[in-house]
């Protein structure tokens, strides 16, 4: 080694430039990116309202970041498994995740110790929209209506359970919600994700079921489900005929999906924004909105300036729903 090198000022000056070259590097670097595929994790199997989003944004967003998105799935334990998977995957922007308030804010509000950080665990690229949950039945379940529906189940109440798409999901706090507003006591039967949860609710397995517009669209159309009222404030877009829980006669039902696409945190700043604006071009483009709304969803998107605080604040009111209506994980 050259004796000048071990003078200590010399060597602050040695670290001091190697620190800006990599710094220099590593702006160059975020600013070339995406350099190849991305991954877009849906923690829901085939199916359901995130696998359907996931895929229909997949393609636009791989043409707005010219690198292909490769969707994959990875459901399982309330999409818990799906999102600590992306909570720390390597914060380069090359994994996504697109999910719900299942992830984000029911499933914390009703397990205190989960494998990931809602809250502090992503950054988040944006709000994409909503979907609409319905009260859904097998074609033989004897109820013209919710009235009906409600009436059938209490002079029979061993005959009715309800399914939802997995514990803590807005499913879940929509079927809980409903069972508190007409005074029913309807068991929970959780299934790991939409896809069963439809098969068995066609097959006569359960006679009703609360689950999204998007899952239910197909189903509705072949007459192979009923669908008796929806389980938001305001009707469904797609399903403009359909009473609210509320106008059928049991207020205080008003639950919906609300989905985002997010990244592990830590994002080098070149590459949030350029993550940020991809998905912001593609959800102004009209042709996006309108597949969206084919498909079933409210498009709605919005950036998100505080996500930790957004996400706590909605922590705290998904708890007082909980404890209200006694929406517990088993």
């Amino acid at each position: 080694m050259h004796p000048s090198l071990f003078n200590p000022r010399r060597r602050q000056l040695l670290a001091s430039s190697l620190l800006l070259c990599a710094t220099a590097f590593g702006s160059v670097h975020a600013a070339d990116f995406p350099e190849r595929p991305l991954t877009l994790v849906a923690p829901f199997p085939a199916g359901g309202a995130a696998d359907v989003l996931a895929r229909l944004l997949g393609k636009t967003l791989q043409d707005q970041l010219g690198q292909p998105v490769i969707i994959e799935n990875r459901p399982g334990a309330g999409t818990a498994i799906g999102a600590a998977y992306v909570a720390n995957a390597k914060p380069d922007g090359y994994t996504l995740l697109i999910s719900s308030n299942s992830t984000f804010t029911l499933n914390p509000a009703l397990q205190p110790k989960l494998s990931y950080d809602p809250a502090k665990g992503f950054d988040a690229i944006g709000i994409v929209g909503s979907v609409a949950l319905a009260v859904l039945v097998n074609p033989n379940v004897k109820a013209a209506n919710l009235q009906q529906l409600v009436a059938a189940a209490k002079s029979k109440p061993d005959d009715f359970v309800y399914g939802s798409f997995g514990n803590g999901t807005s499913s879940n706090f929509a079927g809980a919600m409903f069972n508190n507003a007409t005074g029913l006591k309807m068991t929970h039967i959780p299934y790991k994700g939409s896809a069963p949860l439809m098969t068995d609710l066609i097959g006569g397995q359960i006679p009703v079921s609360f689950d999204t517009v998007v899952a239910a669209s197909q189903q509705l159309k072949s007459g192979k489900v009923r669908v008796l009222a929806v389980a938001t404030a305001k009707r469904s877009a797609l399903l403009p005929d359909v009473p609210t829980v509320a106008e059928a006669g049991f207020p205080g039902v008003d639950m919906n999906a609300w989905l985002a696409l997010v990244a592990p945190r830590g994002l080098p700043l070149a590459v949030k924004a350029r993550l940020e604006k991809a998905l912001a071009t593609l959800m102004a483009s009209p042709d996006t909105q309108e597949k969206m709304k084919l498909a079933g969803f409210e498009p709605g998107y919005s950036a998100v300036a505080d996500w930790p605080g957004m996400v706590s604040a909605d922590i705290v009111k998904m708890k007082a729903i909980a404890e209200r209506d006694q929406i517990k994980v088993e």
